[in-house]
């Protein structure tokens, strides 16, 4: 048998880099291993123009503002030329990190070619062990991959969520409790419900702190304080570090111990879990025929039934998130752990963030799609509500005991007597309206009841929706 890879090297082992890759492409450009590199490359800059910027090391010059440009210009024009280099050097080196020191100090040679300035290249990587490169630079990759791809998907699904909830805000909905007909509220309520939810979890990710840290191969200073005794290294490491637009962390072992990344991992699962929440949802009341998949039709549906509009892009997303927790939750499990002051479980670990984001993001997109082509079926609601006309049992005894409490006679074993008329069978309204005629009721509040119908008691489900405006 022919194999595929060797006639077509791109064709891809994961989904995401082939069927999927336009929907998770975003990604690519913070959490791809070239993004790394280019992260780390970002990072060696910055490191070696903050040492000379502040004069760490006595008797070696300050760089110019347009030696800065061009050192600068290196990780921002990082590209296919300066990927095939680090390839081929780390064939040598066996070490990625070296790779990239040798290619920034091949490319500072360029730039300071003078040989007095032949010093400049001792400060690349200077007192730097591949932890303190690689802790900051996955901290800018995930920072950038969140901020700029993950939430404004999210923020873009919820809004979609929430108008769609305000639009249904009024429109009744037979709810179900273990699966049995219980207490009326509306459809744009519950919808309400899933996109508060998500809200708050979106809350706590838009409010992640990404830590980092650099102070060598124990996180002691030791060869710092070796080489220049003199200089107040914790200083400097937390200047540079929040120069780069991340928290400081001053404890740490070789490693940054990924906590930030364990709690941001957990609150993203979080928010996969409610998504899955609504996607199951929405599917059950598809199923019920609340919902019509009327839009899009250019779409087959069904392979052999053509009267069906599968759900699909509500399982697809489940599938996702499923896949996506795994991983998120095996990050956050995985990545607090080290053995000691170090051991490598993290470097491979923490390839996978991509994958991980990406299965969430690929759902994002599925539910975004799966929402926009839903129409609701108020009259289908409205049938069910007018088939269990027993809910009302429910406000009929809340009445007679708030009466009862009054000392209203009559109002005696409320709770009892609807039980009798409602549990075990179907009833409709005039059953209903003439046991609440029986009761004996202030005429205001029997006018009331008698008035009441399963798609009128909604309660404030209709008002509750607005409460997505301060959210």
């Amino acid at each position: 048998m022919a194999l595929l890879a060797d006639a077509d090297p791109s064709i891809a082992l994961g989904a995401l880099d082939g069927r999927y890759r336009p929907t998770v492409a975003p990604l690519i450009d913070h959490l791809s291993e070239p993004a790394l590199n280019r992260a780390r490359l970002h990072v060696e800059v910055e490191w070696l123009i903050h040492l000379t910027d502040h004069r760490v090391v006595r008797g070696v010059r300050t760089l110019s503002d347009d030696e800065k440009a061009q050192l600068r210009a290196i990780p921002a024009t990082f590209g296919p030329a300066e990927i095939a280099e680090l390839a081929a050097t780390e064939r040598v080196t066996q070490h990625d990190v070296k790779a990239v020191e040798y290619l920034l100090k091949a490319r500072l040679a360029e730039i300071a070619p003078d040989p007095a300035d032949q010093g400049l290249a001792e400060l690349v990587h200077f007192c730097c062990t591949s932890e303190d490169i690689n802790n900051l630079s996955y901290a800018l990759m995930v920072q950038g991959a969140i901020r700029d791809v993950w939430l404004p998907k999210a923020t873009t699904l919820v809004a979609a969520l929430a108008a769609l909830a305000a639009d249904l805000a009024s429109v009744p909905l037979l709810a179900h409790t273990h699966g049995q007909p219980a207490t009326p509220t509306t459809m744009g309520k519950e919808l309400a419900v899933l996109a508060w939810r998500l809200r708050r979890q979106m809350r706590r990710i838009e409010a992640a702190d990404y830590l980092g840290k650099l102070n060598g191969a124990t996180g002691t200073y030791g060869a710092h304080l070796a080489a220049v005794p003199d200089a107040d290294w914790q200083q400097i490491s937390a200047s540079f570090v929040e120069g780069l637009g991340l928290v400081w962390n001053p404890l740490t072992t070789q490693i940054e111990s990924h906590d930030w990344q364990a709690e941001l991992y957990a609150d993203i699962a979080r928010f996969n879990r409610v998504l899955h929440n609504l996607c199951t949802d929405v599917w059950t009341y598809i199923s019920l025929g609340y919902f019509a998949q009327v839009r899009g039709q250019g779409t087959v549906g069904s392979s052999t039934m053509p009267h069906k509009v599968n759900p699909i892009r509500f399982e697809n997303a489940e599938a996702n998130l499923e896949v996506s927790n795994a991983l998120l939750d095996v990050l956050a499990s995985t990545l607090v752990q080290s053995r000691l002051q170090r051991d490598l479980t993290d470097s491979s670990m923490q390839r996978n963030i991509g994958v991980a984001l990406g299965h969430s993001l690929l759902a994002m997109d599925n539910v975004s799609r799966g929402l926009a082509g839903l129409d609701a079926a108020p009259e289908a609601m409205a049938a069910d509500l007018d088939a269990n006309w027993e809910v009302l049992g429910e406000p009929i005894q809340s009445a007679m005991r708030a009466l009862g409490a009054q000392g209203v006679p009559g109002m005696e074993e409320p709770y009892e007597r609807l039980k009798e008329l409602t549990r075990g069978r179907r009833i409709g309204q005039p059953e209903l309206v003439e046991f609440i005629h029986a009761l004996g009721l202030p005429a205001d509040v029997e006018a009331r009841l008698a008035a009441m119908t399963p798609q009128s008691y909604v309660g404030l489900a209709p008002q509750l929706v607005a409460h997505l405006k301060d959210a």
